[in-house]
């Protein structure tokens, strides 16, 4: 095998399933064939701003825009002039309709507890909280940040917030107390919203006594709101601090929403870099909110009747968009648990599903895997009957989890939209339409309508076809970050400036005779093994596709020889113990899969990898021990330290 030019990434993993749509499905879809699906991107990639003005229509506008976009490369402003309110958008639309009355947020605690919001009881709700807020000084452009469990007054302060014009920055819940003043600085945050306590596995998490440790080192917040959910006795500090309940027992039910301009900023929302400090991705209000929505519809084909769940936490963009935002503005049932997969036993999720008749699920590669690693059993208890569409987000699926998946959950009935998107891109961007087109396990198929990916050599020529590269982005869509917050030159630097007038996206993708798109990792997560540039994503497939093999983490380290050397970290599945001859085995395995030049040099099982709180694995810290390095940059969303400290003293 020749050595690809350009940097470009040799292909060396083959899928030749095909999954087509049932004709039923179609039937019903919004878009039902790929035909179809072909001429609507057709028409997008024609007339970009054509195309989206015509889909903002879709939105309530208290100004009509005068234009839909101004591109000053890298920065985008959509419907310019307009005047619009997010919160009205997922509120006020609804009330004229029969959806005034027809749950809008169902939800469950850890411990049982449940809660159901109709569209007018949410709104009734959040309009009190946009009137705590102005009380307490907050206006436009104000930034509040939140700090809370899964509970319905995270989604209420949201939306209260979009409805007056200030500006939220969720801080996931699992985050340190350095963390969280680190994000308020940064921010300029005004006020904080945070509970006493939260549920996690049955314990109790200190989230009041965090805040308080992170204001002693955040200037700018002034005051604290609290929200009682545990009950124990919670430290308050005299005029700093104030329980939600009683400010919502004062509070009036009519707060009209604020009319924002369509670029006024809506969130910020902070994602580790590999280095340094987190950066503050910054998302304004009508491109991010139509985006949104529109995605929610195409990829997820909602219909009235459906409960949505998206699994993930709204700590992160998947839970603002596809938890908050997309859902509520399309009008759909949105369901939201607090706890965790596995409490208080492993088939927590899929009694949620049978009591709830959930239709649509929508989780992470990680958690797929971690249920195949507990064992068939505790889905087998359970009917999954009401699902209709499932949906992978995060990072890729392996071709075996996505077949476990489809098989064992969805019953070989319902469609899996494996969906690539990035914090930064606000909403999904590529993603098979469950009606449309025909599904190949672990690819993202195609983009979306008025998304323009094109995969490039490192020095932006395009790379043959069937090779891999990076993945950008040709044109400008709606829901793309405006920024990062408080600081452009890096927001030029890091997204820019390495492709000359496209975004680039950090990860590696190639596209197939077909037209379908496979996510082959981060640009940094490639492999250079004896002149072949090899995705560990591929590796990491091959090893998975092994029946011993519950995960697996693919990462180079430095080789004298070969320049690098394949290091594997893997999981077993329940059952199989770690030995000289499975290692064996797996390299065997990997051999016939995919080719002896991909065989790992080490394979080393551990009972856990580092993840963040999302799920994610995190390489670049296996990358370190893997080469005997310290490890460096930023390890803020890193779940479990103890993990990385049993890795490094090889307890496993």
């Amino acid at each position: 095998m020749s050595e690809p030019r350009g940097g470009q990434i040799v292909n060396v993993m083959k899928e030749e399933r095909l999954f087509s749509p049932s004709p039923e499905f179609s039937a019903k879809a919004r878009i039902k064939s790929i035909e179809e699906y072909e001429r609507l991107w057709k028409e997008s990639a024609a007339d970009i701003p054509g195309f989206w003005g015509k889909m903002a229509e879709e939105l309530h506008w208290f100004k009509p825009f005068d234009k839909v976009l101004e591109w000053n490369e890298p920065f985008a402003k959509w419907f310019v002039g307009g005047q619009t309110n997010v919160s009205y958008n997922c509120l006020d639309v609804h009330l004229s309709t029969p959806r005034r009355n027809k749950a809008a947020l169902i939800w469950e605690g850890e411990p049982g507890d449940t809660r159901v919001y109709t569209y007018q009881m949410l709104h009734t709700e959040v309009c009190k909280f946009a009137n705590v807020l102005k009380k307490l000084g907050i206006g436009q452009g104000d930034v509040v940040s939140m700090y809370m469990p899964m509970v319905p007054e995270l989604v209420i302060a949201m939306l209260a917030c979009a409805r007056i014009g200030a500006i939220h920055c969720v801080i996931f819940a699992g985050f340190s107390s350095e963390a969280i003043a680190e994000r308020n600085r940064d921010a300029s945050a005004k006020l904080i919203i945070t509970a006493d306590q939260g549920w996690r596995r049955g314990a109790k998490l200190p989230l009041k006594a965090n805040v308080d440790a992170a204001l002693e080192k955040s200037p700018t917040v002034q005051k604290c709101v609290v929200l009682k959910r545990v009950g124990d006795p919670a430290p308050m500090k005299e005029g700093r601090d104030f329980w939600w309940h009683d400010l919502m027992a004062e509070a009036s039910d009519v707060c009209p929403a604020q009319p924002m301009d369509s670029e006024a900023p809506l969130f910020i929302l902070y994602t580790s870099g590999s280095t340094g400090k987190p950066k503050g991705v910054k998302h304004t209000t009508a491109g991010y909110n139509l985006y949104a929505k529109k995605t929610t519809e195409w990829v997820f084909d909602v219909r009235d009747e459906d409960v949505f769940w998206c699994t993930a936490d709204v700590g992160w963009i998947t839970g603002h968009t596809y938890i908050v935002y997309g859902p509520l503005s399309a009008g759909v049932t949105t369901f939201v648990y607090e706890g965790a997969p596995n409490a208080p036993r492993e088939d927590r999720w899929w009694s949620l599903i049978e009591k709830y008749k959930i239709n649509i699920l929508y989780t992470a590669p990680t958690a797929i895997r971690t249920f195949i690693k507990w064992g068939d059993h505790w889905v087998d208890q359970h009917d999954l009957s009401s699902l209709r569409l499932l949906g992978s987000v995060g990072e890729g699926i392996n071709p075996e989890a996505w077949m476990w998946y489809y098989e064992k959950i969805g019953g070989s009935r319902c469609p899996i939209v494996d969906t690539w998107w990035q914090t930064e891109t606000g909403g999904i961007m590529m993603s098979p339409l469950p009606g449309a087109i025909p599904l190949k396990p672990g690819s993202c198929t195609k983009p979306l309508p008025g998304i323009i990916p094109e995969i490039v050599a490192e020095d932006g020529k395009p790379v043959e076809p069937g090779h891999g590269g990076w993945l950008v982005i040709a044109k400008p869509w709606p829901g793309m970050l405006r920024g990062i917050w408080g600081d452009d030159e890096r927001y030029k630097i890091q997204y820019w400036s390495d492709v000359k007038g496209k975004y680039l996206c950090g990860d590696n993708a190639r596209c197939d005779a077909d037209g379908y798109y496979w996510i082959m990792g981060r640009i940094d997560d490639v492999l250079n093994v004896s002149g072949h540039r090899l995705s560990t994503i591929e590796i990491e497939s091959a090893l998975v596709s092994h029946e011993a093999v519950a995960e697996a983490a693919a990462v180079g380290r430095p080789h004298e020889i070969k320049g690098e050397a394949v290091a594997v970290f893997v999981t077993l599945a329940s059952g199989y113990e770690p030995s000289d001859e499975l290692r064996k085995k797996l390299r065997d395995h990997v051999r016939k899969e995919i080719g002896a030049f991909c065989v790992p040099d080490d394979i080393r099982f551990t009972t856990a990898l580092p993840k963040t709180r999302s799920g994610k694995i995190m390489r670049r810290l296996l990358r370190d021990i893997a080469a005997g390095r310290q490890t460096t940059g930023d390890t803020t969303t890193l779940e479990d330290f103890s993990v990385l400290a049993r890795l490094r003293s090889d307890e496993e």
